[in-house]
């Protein structure tokens, strides 16, 4: 008999990606919810026997669904699918009541194995969103492909951050606009708007993509960085500066990595450079807004569980990106059929 299989992610490019993937007599019987209230939904009015779930979507995300599911005790084997692959995202979901945890983007073999072996049953043991400003411009399914890959490669990025501090790192969802400057300098001014912060910029460029990397730091996120990076001495305003490229090395150079691996690009990064320390955001970004017209804006933020952290990372790619990027992205929408 076919399985009864749902897969609930919030990217249609993902829901597509898998759905392929999956042995051809299931495809017949795979239906698609696009976050975690709609999944509960489904699994309620009727029984299936697969739930491929992502963990960071809208509305509920993947751990308030298997906490759910875990109160429900319904008979289904759930398989986790995210880009967030860091340690204790997998020790959290198997907790939970996870059969097994698969990283995005899923390749076809881990697939196959998993189902070959069925997986021996596990014990059963937010963040906030979008700053920025939409604009209608960018066509909806490019939208979706850009958040997916910037999803993917926000999950590489914490993963290599949780590993290097040891925590837990809170990844909410990608947020992907095409904003006019204009509307650049307000979008970045709601960051933080009672905060003090700093931030580092960096160029990049790379096969007919460039653009500029900016992580803003909250000035009150030093002293715990320093903690858990076991800085010893006094935090000077160059002690904090350290502290700062440090992780905006980490993050731009692991976000970018993720978006060049997928694209099958490389890209070069320029020397960074401070925009300024302790101060509104909207003086970090007021020099650097004249070099910026139309711009193609992911935003992504990051919090550490536990501790007072709390940083953004926009990645500004020019307007004359877009044309390669809907060619390179073209394959990724077309795989997806």
């Amino acid at each position: 008999m076919t399985p009864a299989v749902l897969i609930c992610d919030d990217s249609n490019l993902a829901r597509k990606q898998l759905a392929k993937i999956l042995p051809q007599d299931w495809q017949k019987t795979v239906q698609f919810a696009g976050h975690g209230a709609d999944a509960l939904t489904s699994l309620k009015k009727q029984p299936f026997d697969w739930l491929f779930l992502d963990l960071n979507m809208p509305v509920m995300d993947g751990y308030q669904v298997l906490a759910e599911l875990k109160k429900l005790q319904l008979p289904v084997q759930i398989v986790v699918v995210s880009g967030d692959i860091q340690p204790e995202a997998h020790q959290r979901v198997m907790a939970l009541g996870a059969k097994a945890f698969l990283k995005k983007p899923v390749e076809p073999q881990a697939l196959a194995a998993l189902l070959q072996t069925a997986v021996a049953t596990a014990p059963r043991t937010q963040q906030g969103q979008a700053h920025l400003v939409q604009v209608t411009e960018l066509d909806p399914e490019l939208r979706d492909v850009f958040q997916e890959v910037a999803n993917v490669a926000m999950g590489q990025a914490g993963d290599l951050l949780a590993r290097l501090l040891k925590v837990f790192v809170k990844l909410p969802i990608p947020n992907v606009n095409l904003i006019e400057v204009s509307e650049l300098s307000m979008a970045l001014a709601s960051i933080a708007p009672d905060s003090q912060t700093s931030g580092v910029c960096q160029g990049f460029i790379g096969s007919g993509i460039a653009g500029e990397a900016l992580l803003i730091l909250t000035d009150s996120s030093f002293a715990d960085i320093a903690r858990l990076l076991n800085y010893q001495g006094e935090l000077t305003s160059a002690a904090e500066l350290e502290l700062l490229m440090d992780v905006a090395n980490i993050l731009i150079g692991a976000v970018l990595k993720g978006i060049a691996e997928q694209l099958d690009i490389s890209f070069s990064q320029g020397h960074p450079v401070v925009l300024g320390q302790h101060a509104p955001v909207s003086e970090l970004i007021k020099a650097n807004a004249k070099r910026w017209r139309k711009t193609l804006t992911i935003e992504l933020s990051y919090g550490i569980e536990g501790f007072n952290i709390h940083c953004d990372l926009l990645l500004l790619f020019t307007e004359d990106s877009l044309k390669t990027f809907r060619y390179k992205l073209a394959f990724l929408m077309d795989d997806a059929e």
